[in-house]
């Protein structure tokens, strides 16, 4: 039920229009009178607000306290201070408020008016570590050294036991960088807990060493932490890998002769990350296997990803060892995952002699799951194909049957079709895709028959397997070719088609020199436009990012040569000259003859204002631009 408020009596409205005098506020009329500021009206909210603390109501505190972090957040330090004081009005122990003047009245310049706060804390709750801690950083923020290692010792005396006193006196020495009194506290409290808790503060003296510039004991202190709580490893790992390279070899060399295993694998884990696997590698395996089999299984993992992650070579052959070492420690469904994982990483190594036993070996594992066989035959396949051994390729992927997905068989059998296409060996690659309707099949077919020189039957399998078979950069590909074909105009051209295949296997220089020579035939039959767009692609191929100097003198010549023959008019030259003038200035920006590249990126655009390569001239002229020095 509503009550409706009591209406103001003639005296209380009487007193709300008329200030207070002094002599009825109780102030003696001879005191000194004192001016307070006006009070915006939104910080009375809050006010209003910091009163309500005076109710024990744990919600609306919270609340305030939040007010007070929002204040403090938007720089008004001197408003939350109020709130946080209010707050300890009424609840002298509240750890946030007492933080919080920690925090806000240092920039004020009353960080003193916090230290009889604490005390008045403390004595309601004279165990509080909370409370011991901040005496001690009050004090010592205070610069009162010796009122702080009295706090301090005070702490110690009630917790003989505990970290926190010595962490926190030190801490504070420590940003007043007084290192050396700091480091002596530390040692003492090791001294003092040394028999109760192996490696007791050795993270605070690790991040001390650090402060000081002193990374040979960081590594020490660091391999002690991380041999009391292995969890600490990869903290330890993520602290020391910014050593500068002048002290790697000192910080490696502290760890490793470290008679612990878990500090000589923290070693091996920064050996790793400095680019160096195989020393890694060679002083992680002892350390790993004096560890228990749960820990070695986690310690070799994260050891294998680790070298995963480096992306190089000899990093993919040292996950693959602590893989293999993995499935030594494991029970056997995740070994011969583990095992396979092992013979994939030796794969990536372009390691394939190394990957073919251990994969046979666990192809025909009859106790290994059946996710770890059709893994293990399909690197298999994939081996003896990189291997280019296609005839065992072939024989293993007709046995491997069910044991392997069928997408994964169909993607296999189109690895091996490419393989005997990159060996010339077009009967071969036909044969295998006989009976296959995919449109990835029409796709191969269209390049067993363009490399062939039936240039109209691959047309015709191109325009079947359409933009979805394969990759899209494949599509693009296709798409070209369909292009190079219309602008050639034979049905057949064996010439051409042997010249294509020479660039598919890999023989850039002979796939230059083939194709200039079906360009003269094709000028020779007056076909300017089919020309134009064989030289251009040689351009592009002699071009060719990594290129030498003789090779890119080559395609500045065949860009010149189609530009010319676009210049002299005739049917079909259109496209390919503004793309060999666009293709010819980025040789030359390559080059850094960025004023040459200008002058070609200008006449392209003012040359060949529709063509569909100047929104990139555009682009390649801005940059070509900026590249140009100042007069």
């Amino acid at each position: 039920m509503w009550v409706r408020a009591r209406a103001p009596s003639a005296a209380e409205a009487a007193a709300r229009r008329r200030p207070l005098k002094r002599s009825r506020a109780g102030v003696p009329a001879g005191a000194e009178p004192r001016v307070y500021p006006r009070i915006p009206r939104r910080c009375l909210l809050v006010f209003g607000a910091g009163a309500l603390l005076l109710v024990p109501s744990r919600p609306v505190r919270a609340q305030v306290i939040g007010e007070a972090v929002e204040l403090e957040r938007t720089g008004r330090h001197d408003r939350a201070a109020v709130v946080y004081l209010a707050v300890l009005r009424g609840e002298p122990t509240n750890l946030a408020a007492l933080l919080g003047l920690e925090r806000v009245l240092p920039p004020l310049g009353r960080l003193r008016e916090l230290l009889p706060l604490v005390r008045r804390a403390l004595a309601r709750d004279s165990t509080n570590r909370a409370f011991r801690a901040l005496e001690v950083r009050t004090l010592a923020t205070l610069n009162e050294p010796d009122s702080a290692e009295d706090a301090a010792r005070r702490w110690i005396a009630l917790a003989p036991g505990d970290e926190g006193p010595y962490r926190e006196w030190a801490l504070a020495l420590a940003d007043a960088r007084r290192f050396d009194e700091a480091r002596a506290v530390l040692v003492a409290g090791q001294r003092a807990l040394g028999g109760s808790r192996a490696g007791a503060l050795a993270v605070e003296l690790a991040d001390l060493a650090a402060r000081r510039g002193d990374w040979e004991d960081a590594a020490r202190q660091w391999g002690r932490a991380a041999t009391a709580a292995p969890d600490q490893l990869p903290n330890a790992a993520a602290q020391l890998a910014d050593v500068a390279p002048g002290q790697r070899d000192r910080v490696t060399r502290a760890l490793v002769e470290d008679p612990s295993p878990v500090a000589q694998r923290l070693g091996a884990e920064l050996l790793l990350a400095w680019g160096d696997p195989a020393r890694a590698w060679a002083v992680f395996e002892p350390a790993v296997t004096a560890a228990g089999s749960p820990q070695a299984a986690f310690a070799l993992r994260r050891f294998a990803d680790l070298a995963g992650a480096r992306g190089t070579p000899e990093g993919r052959r040292v996950r693959a060892l602590a893989l293999a070492r993995l499935a030594d420690v494991v029970p056997q469904p995740v070994a011969a995952r583990a095992r396979a994982d092992a013979a994939r990483a030796l794969l990536d190594a372009g390691d394939f002699a190394a990957a073919r036993p251990v994969l046979e070996r666990l192809a025909v594992d009859s106790t290994a799951p059946a996710d770890a066989q059709a893994l293990a035959n399909t690197a298999l396949v994939e081996a003896l194909i990189r291997q280019d051994d296609l005839d065992a390729a072939t024989a293993r992927l007709a046995a491997v049957g069910d044991r392997v997905p069928a997408d994964d068989r169909a993607a296999l059998g189109r690895a091996l079709v490419w393989a005997r296409i990159r060996r010339g060996e077009l009967a071969r690659a036909d044969s295998a895709l006989a009976g296959d309707s995919s449109v990835d099949a029409a796709a191969l077919r269209g390049w067993v028959a363009l490399y062939r020189g039936d240039l109209k039957a691959g047309a015709d399998e191109f325009r079947a397997a359409g933009p979805y078979a394969g990759e899209r950069r494949d599509a693009v590909e296709r798409t070209a070719m369909l292009a190079l074909m219309q602008q050639v105009r034979r049905d057949r051209f064996p010439e051409l088609g042997d010249a294509l295949l020479t660039l598919a296997r890999g023989d850039s220089i002979g796939a230059v020199q083939a194709l200039r020579l079906t360009a003269g035939q094709l000028t020779a039959e007056g076909q300017r436009g089919g020309a134009a767009e064989l030289l251009l692609l040689a351009g592009r191929i002699a071009a060719r990012p990594g290129a030498g100097p003789e090779e890119q003198r080559t395609a500045a010549t065949l860009f010149a040569e189609v530009v010319r023959i676009g210049g002299g008019g005739g049917e079909g030259t259109g496209a390919a000259a503004p793309a060999a003038e666009l293709e010819w200035a980025r040789l030359l920006l390559r080059q850094l003859q960025a004023l040459d590249a200008v002058r070609h990126l200008e006449h392209l655009i003012l040359s060949y204002p529709e063509s569909a390569v100047v929104p990139e001239a555009r682009r390649e002229l801005e940059r070509a631009k900026g590249a140009v020095p100042k007069s």
